[in-house]
């Protein structure tokens, strides 16, 4: 959460010429709903299985660069799908650069639950492992401009490819 996928990941397909997928966005549209109102009423659960949907089908199309929800990883589907479809890039954020980007944001449904530096203290003590096992790369997010970010996460995301070739 706050890492910058949706932000990063607009630049990264700009410089990849591919098309661009936000899995929560895909969610709000086919369920024409946000988010929120998803968690509200089916629960996250309901929510995790609506994600592991688009993530399943986003991955059987044509090449794209792919943000997903940071809980995303909390399925074991979900985490076998990302290590066999191409190359995943996990933007890692420190828990004060989430709080910085985050802070203000009242559309995040698991932030609205208490403090959010202790849930998101929580929630990267349990994903970071669950991120770190389904990268193939780690790319630190935090104090970075997101068009240079982008910039070098492509260059990585090709030498990635060349080697899998």
């Amino acid at each position: 959460m706050g890492a910058g996928k949706t932000t990063i990941g607009r630049h990264l397909a700009t410089e990849l010429s591919l098309p661009f997928i936000d899995t929560d966005h895909e969610i709000e549209e086919r369920c024409g709903a946000d988010i929120p109102w998803i968690f509200d009423v089916e629960g996250e659960a309901g929510f995790r299985a609506r994600e592991h949907k688009v993530l399943n089908d986003v991955c059987q199309n044509q090449p794209a660069v792919i943000a997903t929800g940071g809980g995303i990883v909390m399925l074991e589907d979900n985490r076998t799908l990302l290590k066999e479809h191409g190359v995943t890039v996990y933007l890692h954020a420190t828990v004060n650069q989430q709080l910085n980007r985050t802070g203000k944001d009242r559309s995040r449904p698991l932030l609205n639950q208490g403090d959010p530096e202790t849930i998101l203290a929580d929630l990267m003590a349990i994903r970071e492992p669950l991120y770190r096992e389904v990268a193939h790369i780690v790319f630190p997010t935090d104090n970075r401009n997101p068009r240079s970010t982008a910039a070098e996460i492509a260059k990585q995301v090709q030498a990635q490819f060349a080697l899998e070739s």
